[in-house]
């Protein structure tokens, strides 16, 4: 990694912690900087026009967005946030560790269709996780243009874009290794990309340091940065000091690149002082004096001031349309007269500053997704958009490499009136405005197969159902011996909606009424809400309320309530796409409650196989302890048991694959039979032996691992077998703690000759024994070995005064992950002195 200044230094701040730069940070920090140049390299590396990076937040299993390179960061707001376990491309190559390569929007929709219901925009996408010698730090991502038909993304290209992610997983553990740690919680740094040509028209030559930091800028290139000759220090910090943030980091970025090769590199790109002004930069590098100078090179460059040739004017000024154009970062750069005129702006307020600021009527969400589309695109796209009641225009958008020439008309009002350019969530009248707001039902759809239990089909209406159609209250009843209880809400007052909890559906109410007779009910405002429904209670004094029936193939499942904070409208094809998607909901909710009738029948199944109490024992101490998963059926098949034989005390644990109420019944059985072998005197092998044909004789069609143990409390010889079980832990009197190294068998049901070997050893008085199932130690994109070794530092590191306080310790470190797909079982023995 080159480190730029006077000397190579550490990068700690003052906390240890490298978190990002928010945006509008004047100088960029040293992760932001790493992250910058990685961004500028990828998208150069495969011809893309924009991408990112995606690092680890602080906030376990969620990726935050750190550098957005040739993209507007508020206009992709929305992407900001990932969580790993999303069905989207950058969560999926996070959790795999395997690059994602999207050729065109075709490839992209069939394998992550939600990421197309929110980008419906035909272009190519490439993503390459980031990762150091043990750590894994993020996604790198890069957009480009969709491929032809047919045509894959090259081997040259993964190529080249992985060694990209593997330099930028190097300088990251670099970053590490000096004791930072190496996350982000901020808003993106957006990066300004080099641009491909600019016609020059005032010149300023610069030459930097790299060793040093020193800059040697002459008069004309501080003149066009807008400061005096002798007032400039000469320093790169100050030289950033005069640019806009954004451009900072791309300079910098540009500055690594060219100082990293061998060879001569000549870059160029835009630049914007703080005054507004465009220029444009071509860097050039030169390579150190002598092979290995640690000084580091130099880097000469002209800095041309762009202006605006007269030429280019008056040719611009011919067309009888209004002409601006935009960088990719949404920067106005060039406005014509005409449009000065059509727009009321002077050029002077417009060049230099983000379209939908200094525009607000330009940036209403209504135009997001045309922005969205010219950005991601590269196809022209038209729209008319509206600025004031009676003053429409026709916009045309038509992007390139380095931005987006647009042209404006003045137009006639359109035949329909497109009331929620005007008011927002005042309905969706316009082709416009309903393409800008369909990816959310779309999404809300494809949401709703992923939800299992009710309180997730609740929870992904919240969040995609409310923001679509500006709606700020939610509250879903469910329907049970014919009454409406109530089964979520969100946004209403505290306690306000307890009233109507329970009630039957001879009830005069309008959450009943659209339940009985199948019909949504909309009411515009409270008033005529209280007016149809005399005396109802009323949580608000303004606002709308939408009423929908949740009917599943003709059954009624309950009703769904949608409020709103200002009274509004409801266009016909809004009432209709509510009520559609009041149907899926409905379907969601049906099966969610089967679901949720399942689970329990599972839970209670599997809670009464379970053993309450363990036996007391002299010398010997034991703790089990079960803790269900937290995604798909909450319970599975593993159990523990501690059985008094004529042997000794027998330690079982074992696994039954799958969930649910399947695999809780063959779980009883399998504790069942290992009891029954057990205290029929059997060995250790003839009772996982019988165990095996017995599972295989019931014909479940399913597999389980087992690990039995048989110990002597008073000598301490212990006989233990596996069957494709996790090798259990060892705890030493001294606490020290390893992965013992016992052979096994296969998983029992697979074959009745399979062979079960059996293993002798000593437990010495204050030594333990550590039983698990595999959900302690596996988690989505970790080796399993990384778990079982911190699962090894936990009881190793334990300082319990008993062992129910250790068990208690491991499954307390175990809820710190929210997102348990499977279930857990542990079992901890530990023998003491006879003495």
């Amino acid at each position: 990694m080159t480190w730029y200044g006077a000397a190579r230094r550490s990068p700690r701040g003052e906390s240890g912690t490298v978190p990002g730069a928010a945006v509008g940070s004047r100088v960029p920090d040293e992760l932001s900087l790493v992250l910058a140049q990685a961004a500028v390299s990828a998208i150069e590396a495969v011809g893309g026009f924009a991408g990112g990076v995606y690092l680890c937040s602080r906030i376990p299993e969620l990726l935050r967005l750190a550098v957005l390179a040739g993209l507007p960061g508020q206009l992709f707001r929305p992407w900001w946030r990932m969580h790993v376990n999303r069905p989207f491309p950058v969560a999926e190559v996070y959790r795999s560790r395997r690059p994602i390569m999207l050729a065109d929007a075709e490839e992209a929709m069939r394998r992550f269709p939600q990421l197309m219901a929110g980008l419906p925009f035909p272009f190519g996408s490439l993503y390459v996780p980031v990762v150091g010698r043990h750590e894994k730090f993020g996604v790198l991502v890069v957009m480009r243009q969709a491929a032809s038909p047919g045509q894959q993304v090259t081997e040259a290209d993964r190529h080249r874009l992985q060694e990209v992610a593997e330099q930028l997983g190097a300088d990251l553990a670099e970053l590490v290794a000096y004791g930072l740690e190496v996350v982000w919680d901020g808003e993106p740094a957006c990066v300004q990309l080099p641009s491909i040509a600019a016609p020059p028209v005032r010149i300023g030559h610069l030459d930097w340091d790299l060793g040093t930091g020193a800059v040697d800028a002459d008069a004309a290139l501080c003149g066009i940065l807008g400061t005096e000759p002798g007032r400039f220090p000469g320093t790169i910090d100050a030289l950033t000091a005069l640019l806009a943030p954004e451009d900072a980091y791309g300079l910098q970025a540009v500055a690594r690149r060219a100082a990293r090769s061998t060879g001569p590199v000549v870059r160029r790109m835009q630049l914007r002082g703080v005054d507004g002004r465009t220029s444009f930069l071509e860097i050039s590098s030169r390579p150190p004096r002598t092979p290995g100078d640690a000084t580091g090179g130099h880097l000469t460059g002209f800095l041309v001031d762009l202006g605006v040739g007269p030429a280019v004017a008056e040719a611009a000024d011919r067309i009888p349309h209004g002409i601006f154009s935009l960088d990719r970062l949404g920067r106005i750069t060039y406005v014509n007269d005409l449009a000065e005129e059509v727009l009321g702006r002077a050029r002077a307020e417009l060049v230099g500053s983000v379209l939908w600021e200094v525009l607000p009527w330009f940036g209403h969400p209504a135009y997001d997704d045309h922005h969205r589309a010219a950005m991601l695109s590269h196809e022209p796209v038209h729209f008319l958009a509206r600025r004031a009641p009676d003053d429409w225009m026709s916009v045309s958008l038509y992007p390139g490499h380095d931005g987006v020439t647009g042209t404006l008309t003045v137009t006639d009002q359109p035949a329909y009136t497109p009331g929620s350019v005007v008011t927002p969530g005042a309905g969706l009248g316009s082709p416009a405005d309903r393409a800008s707001a369909l990816y959310r039902p779309v999404a809300l759809a494809i949401a709703l197969t992923e939800a299992v239990t009710a309180r997730q089909v609740s929870v992904v209406v919240t969040e995609e159902l409310l923001p679509a159609f500006g709606g700020r209250q939610l509250a879903i009843y469910l329907l049970s011996e014919r009454h409406l209880y109530l089964a979520w809400e969100t946004g209403f007052p505290h306690g306000f909606l307890d009233r109507f909890d329970g009630v039957g559906l001879d009830a005069h109410l309008p959450g009943v009424d659209t339940l009985t007779t199948g019909r949504p009910i909309f009411f515009e405002s409270m008033e005529r809400l209280a007016a149809s429904y005399p005396g109802i209670p009323l949580d608000a004094d303004v606002g709308a309320r939408a009423f929908l029936p949740l009917i599943a193939s003709g059954r009624p499942v309950g009703s769904c309530i949608l409020g709103f904070d200002q009274p509004r409208g409801f266009t016909p094809e809004e009432r209709t796409v509510l009520t559609a998607l009041a149907g899926l909901i409905a379907q969601s909710l049906e099966r969610a409650q089967r679901y949720d009738t399942e689970s329990a029948l599972a839970k209670g199944l599997q809670n009464a196989l379970l053993p309450h109490r363990l036996p007391v024992l002299d010398h010997v101490d034991t703790a089990g302890r079960y803790l269900a998963g937290t995604l798909g059926m909450d319970v599975g098949g593993d159990w523990y048991d501690v059985v008094e034989t004529d042997r000794g005390l027998a330690l079982v644990i074992g696994d039954v694959q799958g969930h649910g109420v399947a695999a809780a019944a063959t779980m009883g059985q399998l504790r069942s039979a290992v009891r029954a072998f057990a205290l029929s005197g059997h060995t250790p092998q003839e009772v996982v032996s019988g165990t095996n044909r017995l599972l295989i004789d019931l014909d479940s069609g399913q597999f389980a691992s087992c690990c039995y143990v048989v110990l002597d409390p008073v000598t301490g010889r212990t006989q233990a077998v596996r069957a494709g079980h996790p090798q259990p832990l060892l705890r030493h009197p001294d606490g020290t703690t390893e992965v013992m190294d016992l052979p096994g068998g296969i998983v029992l049901g697979v074959t009745a000759g399979a062979s079960y070997p059996v293993s002798d050893f000593l437990l010495a008085p204050g030594a333990g024994l550590a039983l698990f199932t595999d959900g302690l130690v596996e988690q989505a994109g970790t080796d399993i070995d990384v778990g079982i070794e911190r699962l090894r530092s936990t009881i190793e590191h334990a300082d319990s005064p008993s062992l129910a306080d250790m068990a208690d310790l491991v499954i307390r470190e175990a809820k710190r992950e929210a997102d348990r797909p499977d279930d857990i079982a542990l079992l901890l023995a530990a023998r003491w002195d006879s003495a």
